[in-house]
């Protein structure tokens, strides 16, 4: 893998591409990388305690490393 978790990435394609940020964590086995504050989607979490309502959380959703570029890094 090409990046490691506290590198600065550019994301390359899809709704946020252009878009820079660090990554969090990476899933090496996986190919995948989670990058703050990129690719986040909604979801709907269920009251876990008596009395406690439920919740819509708005999670960063992991990338494919190859949708990822190191920052500073030349595009071809």
């Amino acid at each position: 893998m090409h990046v490691k978790k506290g590198e600065k990435v550019i994301v390359l394609t899809g709704k946020d591409a252009g878009k820079e940020g660090e990554v969090v964590r990476a899933f090496p086995k996986k190919s995948l990388v989670i990058v703050a504050g990129i690719n986040k989607m909604k979801r709907h979490m269920r009251p876990t305690k008596a009395g406690q309502k439920g919740q819509t959380v708005e999670k960063e959703m992991p990338l494919h490393v190859s949708n990822v570029a190191k920052a500073g890094a030349k595009k071809k």
